[in-house]
């Protein structure tokens, strides 16, 4: 049996990821997650064959989960899930060590063409994905200037409403920790507020809009 993971903070799109997958008859999900932190620990412990993990959600970004997951090893193959069409996007995901990314307006289309690319270990991107990615598209409002995945995480965290003890809680960080990640984001942004940080976690589509 190939296992799956879905981690989507939406329950309709992890219901409709599941009725599609599990109409093979070798397929099964065997974890789900509605947050970035839950789909972490559901890949450690379940490890899946392949976890389709969407880009925006609470306490951690798809990319900090696939990261983490490439760090332990583990032998799952991670596909970023979006509804933002970005070359930009696309690139930090490879970077971040998934082998896959779909726009989920393309997922009835291709989910199951990348899931069998992944099973294979082979890496999936769309036409227009890779022709973004050699156009190098994406304006600079969309790219994360200087910051470390820390401080992405942070910022993200920040603009979804979490205070810094709060913030330090779910990251197992001390507060001075948090804060001076926050304080250094601040700086490579050059805004001075938290609607500032709130406004480039839009922009920059850490969450959304």
């Amino acid at each position: 049996m190939k296992r799956f993971l879905i981690a989507d903070d939406h329950e309709a799109v992890r219901s409709g990821l599941r009725a599609v997958l599990e109409q093979r008859a070798d397929w099964e999900v065997v974890a789900e997650a509605n947050d970035g932190g839950k789909a972490l620990t559901a890949a450690i412990e379940s490890r899946p064959h392949v976890a389709i993990v969407d880009f925006s959600m609470p306490r951690m970004t798809g990319l900090e989960v696939a990261r983490r997951i490439r760090e332990y090893p583990l032998q799952t193959e991670v596909l970023i899930f979006t509804v933002h069409n970005s070359g930009l996007l696309a690139q930090q995901a490879f970077e971040a060590g998934a082998s896959a990314f779909l726009v989920k307006s393309d997922a009835n289309r291709l989910l199951m063409a990348a899931v069998d690319s992944l099973l294979a270990h082979k890496r999936f991107c769309t036409e227009k994905c890779r022709n973004e990615l050699n156009g190098g598209s994406g304006s600079n409002a969309d790219r994360h200037p200087g910051l470390t995945p820390r401080e992405q995480l942070v910022v993200k965290l920040v603009a979804e409403g979490y205070s810094n003890k709060g913030i330090s809680a779910i990251l197992n960080l001390s507060v001075k920790t948090t804060e001076a990640h926050r304080a250094a984001a601040m700086r490579k942004l050059d805004v001075s507020s938290t609607a500032g940080l709130v406004r480039y976690a839009v922009r920059a589509q850490l969450v959304e809009a």
